[in-house]
């Protein structure tokens, strides 16, 4: 039988951490933050829900957030899972890698889209609405069988 695990996805928050984005959030098994965090606090309040792989993003220059990684590559009930702040970075060939998932922010645009046997998975911004855009976080189901993904928009 194969384990499940429920991720949750959120990125771009910009120091703005909603609580329909921690409602979005609850029950998940693990959160990925794909960066522009704007504060340790989110951090600490997300890591409450469930363990945090975060990334830095191109405004996270404060003190704090040196110690953050500009990618991050994890293993989630068996796949591989790439985390950067800005797809134009992804410093690897992800089929070559052999990596399932590549999660992302930067642009606020909500992405689910599978390429080459990848998923490719942009959360949106949860953060201040930028750009006309939704505010949305998303959510994985990953077991060794399947990748099953959705954004989710928070109807702020």
């Amino acid at each position: 039988m194969s384990q499940t695990v429920t991720i949750g996805v959120i990125s771009d928050t910009h120091r703005l951490l909603r609580p329909e984005a921690l409602a979005a959030l609850a029950g998940v098994e693990r959160i990925i933050h794909g960066g522009d965090v704007g504060g340790e606090d989110i951090l600490e309040s997300l890591a409450s829900i469930a363990p945090v792989t975060v990334v830095r993003g191109n405004t996270d220059y404060q003190s704090w957030a040196a110690r953050l990684p500009a990618s991050e590559l994890i293993e989630v009930a068996g796949r591989s899972i790439y985390v950067v702040h800005d797809i134009e970075d992804l410093g690897v060939d992800p089929i070559a890698a052999g990596v399932d998932v590549v999660i992302f922010g930067h642009s606020h645009q909500p992405v689910l889209e599978q390429r080459g046997g990848v998923w490719y998975l942009n959360p949106g911004s949860a953060g201040p609405r930028r750009f006309g855009l939704p505010v949305t976080v998303a959510r994985l189901e990953v077991s060794s069988m399947s990748i099953e993904g959705k954004i989710v928009d928070l109807d702020v």
